[in-house]
């Protein structure tokens, strides 16, 4: 059975925020450890049958950036689902939400410039 790793390493300033978030996988293309500014893990908990969450950001994540990164994590989901269960309704409504999502964002970004 194939294995597969995948590490981040959080360096916190100390406020205890972070201040670097760095990652690696063994199935990554590139070598060695890759810089970003956000991550979002969630895992599902059989025993409580709940969702556990950590979503840590970088003081230099725009604001921007982190609404972007929250669409594209949604309409990632709607994919998933998709290939997941099959069930279209509930894709269609995650897409349907991510697009209002960027129409929100793109009118906020016109009237701000």
């Amino acid at each position: 059975m194939k294995k597969s790793d995948i590490n981040f390493t959080i360096s916190l300033d100390e406020k205890n925020l972070p201040k670097s978030i760095e990652w690696n996988a063994t199935d990554k293309e590139s070598e060695g450890m890759e810089s970003t500014r956000s991550i979002s893990l969630n895992v599902w908990d059989n025993l409580n049958h709940s969702t556990l969450r950590i979503d840590l950001w970088t003081d230099d994540m725009s604001v921007a950036e982190m609404k972007r990164f929250y669409i594209d994590i949604l309409g990632g989901m709607a994919q998933t689902i998709l290939n997941a269960t099959g069930d279209e309704y509930y894709a269609e409504e995650l897409k349907e939400l991510c697009d209002r999502l960027v129409k929100h964002v793109n009118e906020e970004n016109k009237n701000q410039g």
